[in-house]
């Protein structure tokens, strides 16, 4: 499809996003395979102590529309881009009623990642509840193209487990291909300087490190966001595997510092290429800093650095 083609159909949003993100076409997204009664969690968090341990590669979040009984529904499938608009949606139970009950995880019951199939675009929300069950949060996308929809929540039943589901979602508007963000360990945005150390490898546990600093000095009075100094996800370039992840420490455990390192236990799915977002806040706002690395073997050496601008998603 040629630059500048006005999209005007959700197939054909989709099949331009498709053939732009990373040149992996129509390989991506088993949405809509049903999953109820899978073992796979839907979400690895870096304070599970057993995360290490295993020898196999944690499975990926994100790639079905439903698993173990529940299932993501998006009330608004289309929207247009550079407008305002409200995006909602259901999380349905096994009975197809909609879910109303949920653990609090993170300071939220329900937390909501968008990102374009390129990858170039990013938005953390955390959207409101009505009493029926009906989530729903403003947003506005600049890009048309492809996005995927990821809710990442834990049902307040026994036995719930954290669960993250995935949708895609139509941005309509004049599509035009982003160039895919080179390998990268160093991002900038709004001044301040975020540097990436650690690796990711498939299936073996592995610190990574981020490193803030503004206008040359390291920040130490990083704040409180989502009961930690940091968030951080990281999207599978090609199918968008979701791997969600958390620093072990907490603000005021006695032993996490506010800065300028926050740090993360993660393991890879898989090998490939990953785009990691992470989300801080100093001075009462919240950033994000975008990085894009890779995971292979482990060959005794870090990644070399590369330059990268981080997407403010908030």
């Amino acid at each position: 499809m040629n630059t500048g083609t006005k999209i005007t159909a959700f197939a054909v949003v989709l099949a331009a996003s498709f053939g732009t993100a990373y040149g992996v076409g129509a390989a991506l997204d088993p949405v809509r395979t049903p999953a109820a009664g899978a073992n796979a969690p839907g979400a690895a968090h870096a304070h599970d102590d057993t995360a290490g341990e295993a020898s196999a590669a944690p499975p990926a979040g994100g790639l079905a529309v439903s698993e173990a009984g529940y299932a993501l529904e998006l009330l608004t499938p289309h929207i247009a881009s550079d407008r305002p608009a409200e995006l909602r949606f259901l999380i349905r139970d096994a009975d197809g009623r909609p879910l109303t009950s949920y653990r609090r995880a993170h300071e939220k019951q329900l937390h909501l990642i968008l990102a374009s199939r390129d990858l170039t675009g990013y938005r953390h929300l955390h959207p409101v509840r009505a009493a029926d069950g009906t989530w729903s949060t403003a947003v506005s996308l600049p890009r048309a193209g492809g996005y995927r929809v990821f809710a990442d929540f834990t049902p307040a039943v026994e036995g719930g487990r954290n669960l993250t589901l995935g949708t895609d979602l139509s941005v309509a508007g004049d599509y035009r291909p982003a160039t895919p963000a080179p390998t990268s360990r160093t991002a900038t945005v709004d001044g301040y300087t975020v540097t990436l150390g650690g690796t990711l490898r498939p299936g073996a546990e592995r610190e990574l490190r981020l490193t803030v600093a503004k206008e040359g000095r390291e920040v130490t009075d990083l704040q409180p966001y989502l009961g930690a100094y940091g968030h951080l996800v990281a999207l599978r370039a090609g199918d968008l595997a979701y791997l969600h992840v958390h620093p072990g420490g907490a603000p005021g455990d006695g032993g996490t510092a506010p800065g300028p390192d926050v740090s993360f236990d993660a393991t890879a799915p898989s090998a490939g290429t990953y785009r990691l977002y992470f989300d801080f806040r100093h001075k009462g706002t919240v950033r994000t800093a975008a990085f894009t690395v890779t995971a292979g073997p482990d060959d005794g050496h870090a990644d070399a650095d590369g330059g990268g601008t981080g997407g403010h998603g908030h």
